[in-house]
């Protein structure tokens, strides 16, 4: 006399759970690449600025260069971004890049 053990159906469902964890791990993969690829072609045109324009956005030729040292799967972006913000946060309060006030130790042309 032989007896059914119910084991397929248990079996079936936790390779089903596993395989459709591995779908959206990998869905997730792409997506990311993607994403990172997209970013790379959108931030490949600040190659073109020159120096001025890089330095209103807190950006220099070496922090492209950097991002773009970065593996492909990467993305660069994420790079630069951390560079403008530290530099925003460390430039002095009030002064402006580009900008210098005159000196004032002079005397004025008119008087009233």
């Amino acid at each position: 006399m032989t007896t059914n053990v119910p084991v397929l159906p248990l079996a079936g469902s936790t390779v089903l759970r596993a395989s459709l964890a591995l779908l959206a791990l990998v869905t997730h993969w792409c997506k990311e690449f993607a994403k990172a690829r997209r970013h790379r072609r959108e931030a490949n045109k600040l190659v073109g600025l020159d120096r001025r324009l890089l330095a209103d956005m807190g950006l220099t030729r070496s922090d492209i260069r950097d991002a773009f040292s970065e593996p492909f799967w990467e993305d660069p972006t994420a790079l630069l971004r951390e560079r403008a913000i530290e530099r925003r946060l460390n430039r002095p309060r009030g002064v402006q890049p580009g900008f210098h006030r005159p000196a004032t130790n002079r005397p004025a042309r008119q008087t009233v």
